[in-house]
């Protein structure tokens, strides 16, 4: 049976990325709002984003964006106004959340009915969008890659950041001790939170985090990349694990978009033969899902449904940089590029 609901009645909006530009050469395109086909949901979008991903794929340096013209947009958060053959009718009219990679800049979604993850009443939409691509992929790098436990000590690079401040809110909650990096404005709330603040743009980075910890820290996230990540292997202590998620440091770099990961897929495995007992990881989010889809599904599940519920106990608070509507895409992008803004910018209907 297609349970269907009044979605036709209205139109689709999507941001469409037509090439390398700058925020303001994004373009909107109008056009009919899908019809969920068996097993798929159409998202009514509520909620949607700007992460760093977004920033390199229209500079097209994300290392395997599709090609021009596509939707950005790498999660969302929706209410289900239709629904195909085959899928729960409970869903109908519930708001769930997806991760999607790209196609999320857009009034409505066609996703696969196994991809959507309920989000729990009481939580808004803008609330759980911080928490979906952030808060999964902190998860993950904390808990299935780092394994941090009680009275162990990490180090956050961008600790104001969208994936940075839910790591340093899930890694306290975990019972760690933090060392964040930030620019001086981003201070006062860090130490808040509990976290030895560190400033990248006036302190020698590496230098003070040795001071902090002379002994090595037991975990470093690292999202910059570039010749820096031999400086967060360097301040592990043995045993410790560096977790490297990203390359912010060639965002704005010439060339082959492939190559900044290639050199740190590279250093992660040169890395991991040597017998000091350290380990590296590159972490990919969508790590496994093309030969185990449903095992990526079921993690992505329990992964998700964890953040939500620390966000509950109020482990972890929405870091909600602005929320704009989608109409000022490109004041947003501009706004999440500036680095001057704590947290996730949201987009609204």
């Amino acid at each position: 049976m297609n349970a269907e609901g009044p979605v036709n009645a209205e139109g689709l909006v999507e941001v469409v990325l037509p090439g390398k530009v700058e925020p303001e050469g994004l373009q909107f395109r109008h056009g009919t709002v899908p019809t969920p086909g068996p097993g798929q949901v159409v998202i009514r979008m509520e909620a949607t984003g700007i992460s760093f991903a977004e920033q390199q794929m229209r500079r097209g340096r994300y290392y395997d964006q599709p090609p021009f013209p596509f939707v950005p947009g790498y999660d969302l958060v929706g209410t289900v106004p239709a629904a195909g053959e085959g899928v729960e009718t409970g869903l109908l009219g519930s708001r769930v959340a997806a991760l999607v990679k790209v196609g999320g800049w857009a009034s409505h979604v066609l996703v696969d009915a196994a991809d959507v993850v309920p989000v729990p009443d009481g939580i808004g939409a803008a609330e759980a969008e911080t928490l979906v691509v952030n808060g999964v992929t902190a998860w993950q790098m904390l808990h299935r890659k780092a394994r941090v436990r009680v009275g162990q000590t990490v180090v956050v690079l961008g600790a104001n950041g969208g994936v940075g401040s839910v790591l340093v809110q899930l890694a306290r909650a975990a019972g760690a001790k933090v060392i964040g990096t930030a620019s001086a404005r981003h201070h006062d709330n860090l130490r808040e939170q509990g976290v030895l603040p560190v400033d990248y743009r006036t302190e020698n980075v590496a230098a003070r985090i040795r001071e902090l910890a002379p002994h090595g820290v037991d975990a470093v996230f690292d999202h910059v990349g570039g010749t820096g990540i031999t400086d967060s292997w360097s301040l592990l202590a043995p045993g410790g694990t560096l977790v490297s998620y990203g390359s912010a440091s060639t965002r704005d770099d010439q060339g082959s978009k492939q190559w900044p990961v290639f050199k740190l897929l590279g250093r992660v495995w040169l890395w991991n033969t040597l017998p000091n007992g350290r380990r590296a990881y590159f972490f990919n989010l969508w790590a496994g899902r093309a030969l185990a889809k449903d095992r990526f599904r079921a993690r992505l599940r329990a992964d998700l449904t964890e953040v939500f519920a620390a966000f509950q106990r109020g482990d972890v608070t929405a870091q909600i940089a602005a929320q704009l509507p989608l109409t000022r895409v490109a004041d947003a992008l501009r706004l999440a590029e500036s680095g001057t803004v704590a947290g996730k910018v949201v987009l609204n209907p």
